[in-house]
């Protein structure tokens, strides 16, 4: 039995999504819940592994039951034996306890052909970047990153759209070995919020390592007047790593949103992402 699990997490005191010996990281401490639960070891397979002190609100995962395990959950009575998948979620919130700092906000049972990474379709950050205009606020010190001087919103947003497309971004990714840097950024944007927090949306296929991060510290340095529009364009296109720009902190990223297809395509999105990757 697959079972999809939306989860959230303040990554402040996590080593990461991924398991590591010795390590807290987030898929150690949900799984570590579940397996209580089910009375045996369990593997997560996670939409996108974030880095050490990144946030999620709409990180996805899927987990294989084995038949004993599947018999712990609909062994069950009451609300939980109607809906057995669904009753996952609120059971991991019990063993998690009070203002945990990872939960699960729903648990389902997979439609067929669902693969939580290689069924997606896109995935959805959220950068939060305090300047001299918002100021600093203590109550949003683990989501946002602080910078000094007043930053020009709309030079930034110029320099966000200005990488859009499928392109190499080696320049803006920290490198690994026999994996891939080009990938299609759909969408990236900077606004001001209602506070006057600067916030970028960003949206891609798929991420490689630090991208986002860096991503966002090259806009902020354009915000800077360190660097013009057009520099993060001429860098992207040089596809070697760069030090005209920050990467910014972890604490102000956000995996906010994973989209996937309809039903009927998952299955096929799965084997089309799986020989990609293959080949790569």
């Amino acid at each position: 039995m697959r079972i999809r699990l939306d989860i959230a997490y303040d990554g402040t005191h996590f080593r990461g999504w991924a398991k590591q010996p010795g390590l807290r990281t987030v898929q150690g401490t949900l799984e570590d819940a579940l397996a209580r639960i089910v009375g045996s070891e369990v593997h997560f397979v996670v939409a996108g592994r974030t880095d050490a002190g990144v946030h999620a609100a709409g990180q996805v995962a899927h987990v294989d039951l084995d038949d004993a395990q599947w018999a712990r959950i609909t062994s069950r009575h009451g609300r939980a034996a109607a809906d057995p998948a669904g009753s996952i979620a609120h059971r991991m919130r019990g063993v998690l306890g009070s203002y945990p700092d990872a939960t699960v906000h729903r648990s389902s049972a997979a439609p067929d052909g669902f693969d939580a990474r290689f069924s997606a379709v896109w995935r959805r950050y959220r950068y939060r970047l305090a300047d001299d205009v918002s100021g600093y606020d203590p109550a949003r010190r683990l989501d946002t990153t602080s910078i000094r001087g007043e930053l020009d919103v709309g030079a930034m947003d110029a320099a966000a759209q200005s990488l859009i497309g499928l392109h190499d971004f080696a320049a803006y990714c920290k490198a690994r070995e026999e994996a891939t840097t080009i990938r299609t950024l759909l969408d990236y944007s900077w606004h001001r919020d209602v506070d006057g927090t600067l916030v970028a949306e960003v949206r891609a296929d798929a991420f490689c390592h630090s991208m986002v991060r860096a991503l966002v510290g090259a806009c902020a340095a354009v915000g800077e007047q360190k660097l013009d529009i057009t520099d993060l364009v001429a860098l992207r296109d040089a596809l070697e790593r760069t030090s005209a720009f920050k990467v910014l902190a972890a604490r102000g990223l956000t995996l906010t949103e994973v989209g996937y297809p309809a039903d009927g395509l998952l299955a096929s999105r799965a084997e089309q992402t799986r020989a990609r990757r293959d080949s790569e």
